[in-house]
């Protein structure tokens, strides 16, 4: 299967349920103020987002469409490019690329986003390209965590460094980073627990699993990923605004895309934060998590072709 039909099918509840939203909105021959009116609220209940829909409207505004063309397909055109528009500075291409020096990438966010889950899928990535890889199981609350990253490691065959239930989480990330700079790993993904940003405790040691690899690593962590669901819709713009309160965050990755007809929100966070887009996840198989791509995403969300 190609990458964009991924994004398709991963996108396909979005999809569906944007663009037949749209289709009945824009039933007149022409865009006049009422419908231009419609079309912004309807972008914002489909968590598109203010900041965004007010420029889309505006940009809609100043094509003045041709009555004579198929007013639908026009609309979908200028919402696809504006996606694009926004969301090219935001790719990082590079990040799913084998590093000379140790790269070490901590995982965050909040309960049941799919970090753990995203974790194995980036480890198979990296090691697909000849990276050499080791987890570091800092989620020492749930058992059940741990189990979780070793069956990932054993699955893909890559080194954990883990720890008893309870131990402190910086403790194991302190020793991940210390082994992999001493047998040449190339990688280290840090697995956290799952943080509510109001717990000011939980988000502390948050902190000082970052601060702890600084010992070893004056530059590390060397990329701060905060993996977001999907399916929490608004809820996610409050998330990302206090992580990166606590450590500036690097780049993004959103989970199960494919369960949610919320894709919208990720339009909303692109325009608010600006910040890098690392990767999405379209499904619950191995290799369902895709790199981002701008022009994907617009093509599958706005259902272009």
């Amino acid at each position: 299967m190609g990458i964009f039909e991924k994004f398709k099918i991963g996108l396909k509840k979005s999809a569906s349920t944007f663009t037949s939203g749209l289709r009945n909105i824009i039933v007149k021959k022409e865009i006049d103020d009422e419908t231009l009116d419609k079309i912004e609220d309807y972008l914002i209940q489909s968590d598109v987002g203010v900041q965004a829909s007010a420029e889309i409207k505006k940009i809609i505004a100043q094509e003045k469409i041709d009555p004579k063309k198929n007013i639908m397909e026009e609309v979908k055109m200028i919402l696809k490019n504006y996606i694009i528009y926004l969301m090219k500075p935001l790719e990082n291409e590079n990040f799913f690329q084998k590093k000379e020096k140790l790269n070490v990438i901590l995982i965050s966010g909040v309960n049941g986003v799919g970090k753990t889950t995203t974790i194995g899928k980036m480890g198979k990535i990296l090691k697909s390209i000849g990276s050499k890889v080791m987890f570091s199981a800092c989620d020492t609350f749930r058992a059940a965590a741990i189990e979780q990253l070793e069956n990932w490691a054993n699955k893909i065959d890559v080194k954990i460094v883990k720890s008893e239930q309870g131990s402190d989480p910086a403790s194991v990330a302190y020793k991940a980073v210390e082994q992999a700079i001493k047998n040449d790993f190339n990688h280290v993904l840090i697995d956290t627990a799952g943080r509510l940003q109001n717990k000011k405790n939980l988000m502390e040691e948050y902190k000082k699993i970052a601060n702890v690899t600084k010992k070893i690593d004056p530059n590390a962590p060397h990329e701060i990923i905060l993996v977001l669901d999907a399916t929490s819709g608004q809820n996610v713009i409050n998330q990302v605004e206090e992580f990166n309160k606590i450590i500036p965050i690097t780049g993004l990755i959103m989970t199960k895309l494919d369960g949610t007809a919320k894709g919208g929100i990720l339009i909303a966070i692109a325009k608010e934060y600006k910040l890098p887009i690392v990767a999405l996840g379209l499904g619950e198989k191995e290799d369902d998590l895709q790199n981002f791509s701008a022009e994907k995403f617009a093509e599958a969300f706005i259902r272009t072709n």
